[in-house]
């Protein structure tokens, strides 16, 4: 690894991808800004005062040769199941920490694959350090922890807490969310873990969760990567993730009518919240509830604070989930977030 730690964010010129390099360079970090394109890299590099380099993810001898110097790579280009696995095998050939900050339950599973060899060359792999899925997992380990036999989990997320008249017409996604959640989510079907294994459900599954908003609001079930996180960082055998009902999700939405993403005013409003339950062999149930800013400006601080301590020496090798390498604490890390116990 570099003798000065080097944080390359790939995917930069995205819209995440520009939000993520900007904090990072503005948090002090020794950035290095990277993707496909080459005009839009170097232009994004000369803007920030940072070095830039150009590549794909195709070759596997180019790419391990962009990642010379680098100490932790930050993926941020979706749709993930393209990159994340060609730039995992590259990072731990290289002895390279990787990040990123995908929702794709697939790479996930690519991630939790690559355990053993993580851990043999000594580096951190690492999915979703953004708002899939640190607070989930966060709030997951808290309940858990305060449960003496748990047996299993339920997650609701609640992507926006706002007034009607805050939320309408707000502009929730990027089209970048939008392509990967079409692409690594919403073909998936429906997933759960029930006694360890993961299982596919014929239909979704209702329920409702109180986020301390409106009382009960339904929900429905959705294949996240908590399936996979929440599991390494607790061991609780059987787990479910919702999302609540009303609120539109980046799948089938027209890209042609939307702006690149969320203004810096839309990242501003409202919440984002999640709602753990355990429940224990003795059939006691157990909640808390995580309030945060909203996804992207929550991932902005998030993923640049997961980098900033893996540069800084503290990581875990192999897979782990951000609550598994950081504790339950992480996520109070992240500006103004908040745990509720229920």
């Amino acid at each position: 690894m570099s003798a000065t730690p080097r944080l390359l964010v790939y995917g930069a010129t995205g819209y995440t991808g520009k939000l993520v390099a900007e904090h990072a360079k503005e948090s002090g970090l020794d950035v290095v800004v990277a993707g496909r394109n080459q005009e839009r890299v170097k232009a994004l590099g000369e803007e920030l005062g940072v070095d830039s380099r150009a590549f794909t993810v195709d070759d596997p001898a180019l790419l391990r040769d962009a990642l010379d110097g680098i100490t932790v790579v930050l993926n941020v280009a979706g749709p993930f199941h393209r990159t994340a696995g060609p730039l995992m095998d590259a990072c731990i050939d290289k002895g390279v920490h990787y990040l990123d900050t995908t929702a794709e339950y697939d790479v996930f599973a690519t991630a939790r694959s690559r355990h053993a060899e993580a851990a043999a060359a000594g580096v951190m792999v690492m999915s979703g350090v953004g708002w899939d899925v640190v607070p989930s997992d966060c709030v997951a380990a808290h309940v858990a922890a305060r449960v003496t036999e748990p047996v299993s989990l339920r997650l609701a997320l609640k992507l926006l807490s706002a007034t009607p008249e805050e939320s309408e017409g707000l502009n929730l996604f990027s089209r970048g969310s939008i392509v990967s959640a079409t692409e690594g989510i919403g073909d998936l079907g429906v997933l759960v873990r029930k006694d360890g294994d993961i299982v596919a459900l014929p239909e979704p599954k209702a329920a409702s969760f109180d986020f301390g908003d409106d009382g009960l609001e339904e929900c429905v079930s959705v294949s996240m990567g908590d399936l996979i996180t929440s599991h390494h960082a607790t061991g609780v055998p059987s787990i479910e993730v919702y999302v609540q009902v009303g609120q539109p999700l980046p799948i089938d939405l027209d890209l042609s009518t939307l702006p690149d993403g969320p203004t810096a005013q839309e990242r501003q409003v409202g919440r984002s919240k999640v709602v753990a339950e355990v429940t224990g062999r003795d059939g006691s149930v157990t909640r808390a509830l995580i309030d945060t800013p909203t996804g992207y400006r929550f991932t902005q601080l998030s993923s640049v604070e997961i980098a900033r301590r893996v540069l800084n020496g503290s990581f875990t090798p192999g897979f782990q989930s951000p609550s598994s390498a950081y504790g339950p604490e992480l996520a109070l890390a992240v500006g103004d977030s908040q745990i509720k116990d229920l």
